[in-house]
């Protein structure tokens, strides 16, 4: 359970005890409790804490209590709510079964049968609860939950609740809004105060249309398409896309499916009699509505100044538009669903264009061997890849958006939107952390911890700033081409500089965080590695170098990593994109060597860096937060599926066995840099620092014989290298350091041998060598590899390239190693670390031990946040002010 949760857990302990975390939604996270007063499952929803400071906690319960009187068999009725320990709660039955979302997911299209039967379900639910007075305004398939096959609607009054309470008329301001684009009617859309019953007529009528074709009647890469395509287009005809569905159900639809609200059914009953109706046409319910269905022309005449509204939008997101409207642009929120994962260990893996018009990301190919970037316009629906754009990272866009520079196989490169050959600026072997392309033609970027400057059609390198016990990340080149901010790292928290390009003046701006960005009106946005919610904006004047002003949470759940780097990209227009915060749960698996899969009886969490105890009956395993940035290490005893935490500082990754299995070494940030540490197996909480130096090291890795600990540190000249601290000694001994990157250390069963990966030719590939040495070393891999792990006895090497798990024999002769043949054991589609490897092989060879996605990755998400920067600021960070 989340820390976080603490204090809410103790403070509801006589009456609910929090199992688990269930899923998290734009609104609150739910948890499985136990009710135990009642002796029974329960559905704990808290609301989120931003969301609660905004609404207002006293009066949103008011308001949600007012629907803890519907009672009806499709609805998923309201058991308790109230505040806890500063946190709005409220509880509602646990129903076994999913959502109508996995279904359409699963099936696609469901049969038509059941989708009009789930459909008159919740018809009869709407009608019960429009009755009493109730619209429920966030009608979609995530809520509407199927249990035994048949429709219940959850969340029934919380949209209405957020809306009435205190805070309500500003969750658009802070791009909380209410509803769903591909459902929302177009008067709810367009924030209309007075919403009635027949906005949930219109969901419901696309929630039917997709359940019977796959999709919602109007998509588009962006809210504001589909916004027009509400006002403007007619929902392509359900019986041309599916020739067996009835002409009373495509019908039906279509009524529901009308632009204005008095065209639409007069109510949720008349809409489920004519589902029911095989004679029903149209003209029956023009005829009992006395309203005829108007022309096309003639209603986009009475649309007309909402469609102005929404395409005045389009225009300001496609074309940077400078003059704003007299009334302040909605604040639109929506999601881009991807084919296959964003991928992206360091930087941000995102990227848009200046004017906001254009989008690039790092993502797998959908065959999963490779890496490779794609740009996507946002008012359109496709994303195109960029030929020969192979294992790369952090891409940004030139000034004018036509092209694209990135990270990659060590060397900075870019490439032209429009296709063409790959244009290398720098040599290779580098570790990067951001870049930023100025107005004026030249390229600012971060490796190993300096920053240079370069010119966008390459040349010789300059360098900006370097210091020996500091590192500069993050670069952002400001419009004047002439100043650049960057974070400063190293003797104290991580702090937001500026660098005056004329002068080499550097100036502290006053704030504590990392991942500095220009965003549009005049804003710093940046971010803090604490966790959910971790990005903030405060008022910035580009030219005094100043900021002032409240400093407000970005209302938005970026993924921020435990190094400070924001999975997020920006328009200077104020458009942002970002991976979301709540990772993916994973689960932890058991393979053979022929690829066959066997759970562990654990339930999905943020395992990673699994590793098997000397006995073979254990696993130690790091479990991650939200975000994977305050890690703890747990011990899985394999005959009964128990795990036990190890660690208590939430700040533990990394585990390694001492030889003897009594001890988990690991790495932690408990004292602030990471450090090697070692605790107790059994739980008891016992630990011992091992090694507490300059810098983080990382990786502790016990040799099997006692005689000392390898382990990888990060230099700010050489960055990775790799260092062995003998058993007893207080110094260590330089193992590997290069100018390359080395990682992912694996040590041979009788301690004698090293195995790891470097990147010194250019791309990843694995090495043996003496441990701790002298002596040279012998590549194992050719063609990529990756987390390399010791077979049985030390006979075998294997290691993860590409798409596979392979595995070479090893042969050690008079201490020289000699490789034999490669063989693929099976594909490998499993969750992967980088740095450390993310897997491992038991002691007698028999299983491997993998992480995988559970469900639906949140990295095959990216989602749009447009003109939140426009609204008046309406929450403050602790009240203070930066003057």
């Amino acid at each position: 359970m989340s820390s976080d949760l603490g204090g809410l857990s103790t403070a509801l302990a006589d009456r609910y005890r929090i199992e688990r975390e269930l899923g998290a939604g734009g609104m609150a996270t739910v948890y499985l409790a136990h009710d135990v007063r009642h002796d029974r499952k329960v559905a704990l929803k808290v609301l989120r804490p931003e969301l609660s400071a905004i609404l207002g906690a006293t009066r949103f319960l008011a308001e949600i209590k007012t629907t803890a009187n519907l009672q009806h068999p499709h609805i998923l009725s309201l058991f308790d709510s109230g505040e806890a320990d500063g946190t709005v709660f409220y509880v509602m039955p646990y129903v076994e079964g999913e959502t109508l979302r996995d279904r359409i997911k699963r099936e696609h299209q469901l049969p038509i049968e059941e989708a009009v039967r789930i459909a008159r379900e919740v018809l009869d639910a709407l009608e019960y609860a429009h009755k009493q007075g109730i619209v429920h305004r966030d009608i979609k398939p995530e809520n509407i939950l199927l249990h035994g096959g048949h429709a219940m609607v959850a969340d029934f009054g919380i949209a209405l609740a957020a809306a009435k309470s205190e805070g309500g008329t500003r969750m658009t301001e802070t791009g909380m809004s209410l509803g769903t684009p591909h459902y929302m009617s177009p008067e709810q859309a367009m924030g209309e105060r007075e919403i009635t019953p027949k906005a949930d007529i219109y969901a419901l009528g696309a929630v039917l249309y997709e359940m019977l074709t796959g999709e919602p009647p109007f998509t588009g890469a962006s809210a504001q398409a589909i916004f027009a395509r509400v006002l403007t287009d007619e929902p392509r005809s359900l019986t041309l896309q599916r020739k067996t569905i009835p002409p009373n159900v495509g019908a039906a639809v279509n009524v529901a499916l009308q632009k204005l609200p008095a065209d639409r059914f007069a109510s949720a009953a008349q809409f489920a009699d004519a589902l029911g109706k095989a004679e029903y046409t149209a003209a029956t319910t023009r005829a009992k509505a006395a309203v005829p269905v108007r022309p096309l022309r003639e209603r986009a005449q009475t649309l007309a100044p909402w469609l102005l509204t929404v395409l005045v939008g389009v225009v300001a997101v496609r074309g940077g538009l400078q003059t704003r409207a007299p009334a302040a642009r909605p604040v639109i929120r929506y999601t881009l669903e991807l084919a296959s994962p964003i991928v992206g260990l360091l930087g941000s893996p995102i990227a848009l264009s200046h004017d906001g018009s254009r989008m690039v990301f790092a993502s797998q190919t959908l065959d999963g061997s490779q890496v490779r970037l794609y740009v996507r316009r946002l008012d359109q629906d496709s994303a195109v890849s960029l030929t020969n754009t192979e294992n790369t990272d952090q891409p940004f866009f030139s000034p004018n958006g036509e092209w694209v520079a990135f990270w990659s196989n060590g060397a900075l490169q870019k490439v032209a939107v429009a296709g063409g050959p790959l244009v290398q600026l720098t040599p290779a072997n580098l570790t990067f952390a951001g870049g930023s392309w100025g107005l004026r033609g030249d390229i600012v970027f971060s490796v190993n911890g300096k920053l240079l400057r370069i010119s966008a059609d390459g040349g010789a390198v300059d360098t900006l700033l370097r210091h020996p016990t500091k590192s500069y990340r993050w670069p952002e080149v400001l419009p004047d081409g002439e100043t650049v901010l960057f974070m400063t790292a190293g003797g104290g928290p991580y702090r937001i500089e500026a660098l005056s390009l004329k002068n080499g003046k550097v100036t502290d701006l006053g704030v504590t965080g990392t991942n500095p960005r220009y965003v549009g009106g005049n804003q710093l946005l940046y971010a803090t590695p604490e966790g959910l919610g971790g990005v903030f904006a405060v008022s910035f004047d580009p030219k005094r170098l100043r900021v002032s002003g409240p400093v407000v949470p970005v209302p938005a759940d970026v993924r921020v990593t435990a190094g400070g780097s924001a999975k997020l990209g920006h328009s200077r227009n104020g458009i942002i994109a970002w991976l979301g915060g709540s990772a993916a749960r994973r689960d932890l698996v058991l393979v053979d060597p022929a690829g066959r899969v066997q759970t562990t009886g654990t339930q999905p969490d943020l395992y990673e860096s699994p590793r098997f105890s000397p006995d073979g009956r254990r696993i130690a395993v790091g479990i991650g937060d939200l975000l994977g940035g305050r890690p703890d290490i747990f011990s899985l005893e394999l005959a009964r599926g128990t795990l036990s935490r190890v660690t208590f500082d939430s700040a533990s990754v990394y585990p390694e066995w001492s030889p003897d299995g009594l001890w988990i070494h690991y790495a932690s940030a408990r004292r602030g840099d990471y450090d090697l540490w070692r605790s107790r197996a059994d739980g008891s909480g016992v630990s011992d620092s091992i090694l507490i130096a300059p810098n983080d090291q990382w990786e502790g890795v016990p040799s099997p014989d006692g005689r000392g600990v390898v382990y990888r540190v990060i230099d700010p000249l050489t960055r990775r290298d790799i260092l062995w601290l003998p058993t007893g000694a207080s110094q260590p001994v330089a193992v590997l350091k290069t100018p390359f990157e080395e990682r992912g250390l694996a040590v041979s069963p009788d301690g004698k041998w090293l195995a790891y990966v470097s990147n010194e030719t250019g791309a990843d590939e694995v090495y043996v060598r003496a441990l701790p040495g002298p002596g040279g070393r012998v590549q194992i891999s050719s063609k990529g590899g990756e987390e390399p792990r010791w077979g049985f006895r030390g006979r075998s090497l294997l290691y993860r390239a590409r798409d596979s798990v392979y595995t070479v024999d090893v042969t050690i002769v008079a201490s020289e190693v000699r490789v034999g043949r490669h063989r693929a054991l099976f594909g490998d589609s499993y969750w992967r670390a980088g740095n450390h490897a993310g897997w491992d092989v038991a002691p007698d060879g028999s299983r491997f031990v993998f992480v995988r996605d559970s469900g639906v990755a949140a990295e095959r998400q990216i989602k749009v946040l447009v003109n939140w920067f426009e609204q008046p600021r309406a929450a403050v960070v602790g009240g203070a002010r930066r003057d």
